[in-house]
């Protein structure tokens, strides 16, 4: 295809030293209940994210909250993570109800459920700054040319083979381009996923390159409301049959889902009852239409801005 103006796929921060553990971080304006204590946990990754040493190395200054980047180590073992402390959480005015931190959680036992590993492992637990989501960092690929090209706004009116279409872009000095996206299939899996959390924030920025060829997805704390609030880069499947893989995975999911299941007893301690009803509700959905959703139109369908 034409050589496309990319929209970068990769974190966009800056690293300052770490602060003392009395700095006061932004956090809400009222104190909230705090959140509940995280169950045992048995994947090693996971292991080592909420038993391990966390120590906290600086801060990621462009994140709109508390976002720090840790290492932890346990029994041998460290690796680089991101801790996310609920104390420099800004309020939501429109998720009054839990904490970012429980819903990228919550993000996580979905993907793993789906049996796609698209969430880098993600668990609840106490630290530096008290209780506050940890999530295993992301090591981004040597050199550029491994990066994989996900979104790119290019000038035609169609997409080139390979690419889908999602809709035409402003692009400054009154220049229309299309936004396009990968015909991938982890990119597919990612769109159902989405729609399945009812991610109302899915940008191009929060799609992260590994140092093996993949990719993975974070940033989920605005997730799981119990009202229609997709908004996603990745609307190029949007009213197209679902995969096989993507109705297996939703049959497996929607038994998952089931009361007294280990997955519904998890999702009781991080969303509420009534999104946990509209959750199985979108399963559900998705299950007898066959399709990925289209926009509804009551919602803006693409989030800004788009990366």
């Amino acid at each position: 295809m034409p050589a496309p103006e990319r929209i970068p796929a990769g974190r966009l921060s800056a690293m300052e030293p770490a602060a003392r553990p009395a700095a006061p971080l932004p956090g809400p304006t009222a104190p909230q209940d705090a959140p509940p204590a995280p169950p045992p946990v048995t994947d090693p990754r996971d292991v080592l994210l909420a038993e391990g040493e966390l120590t906290v190395r600086g801060r990621i200054q462009e994140a709109s909250n508390a976002v720090l980047y840790c290492t932890v180590a346990y029994d041998g073992t460290s690796a680089a993570c991101v801790y996310k402390p609920v104390a420099g959480e800004r309020p939501l005015w429109d998720f009054p109800d839990g904490t970012l931190a429980q819903r990228e959680v919550a993000a996580y036992e979905i993907s793993r459920a789906c049996g796609w590993d698209l969430i880098p492992p993600t668990v609840l637990r106490d630290g530096p700054y008290g209780t506050g989501m940890v999530q295993e960092w992301i090591e981004p690929p040597e050199s550029a040319d491994e990066v994989p090209e996900l979104l790119a706004l290019v000038e035609d009116e169609e997409p080139a083979p390979g690419w889908k279409a999602v809709g035409f872009a402003q692009t400054g000095e009154g220049r229309t381009a299309l936004l396009v996206h990968a015909d991938d299939p982890r990119l597919r899996r990612l769109a159902v996923l989405d729609a399945v959390i009812n991610n109302g924030d899915r940008k191009g920025g929060h799609l992260l390159p590994g140092a093996g060829g993949e990719f993975f997805a974070i940033d989920h704390g605005v997730t799981f409301h119990a009202e229609g609030k997709l908004r996603t880069l990745l609307w190029g499947w949007a009213g197209e049959p679902l995969t096989e893989d993507a109705l297996a995975a939703l049959r497996e999911l929607d038994t998952a889902l089931a009361d007294g299941r280990p997955l519904a007893a998890r999702l009781a301690e991080l969303i509420t009852e009534h999104e946990t009803a509209a959750l199985r509700a979108r399963v559900a959905g998705l299950l007898r239409s066959g399709r990925h959703p289209e926009p509804s139109g009551d919602w803006p369908a693409i989030p800004w801005p788009p990366v």
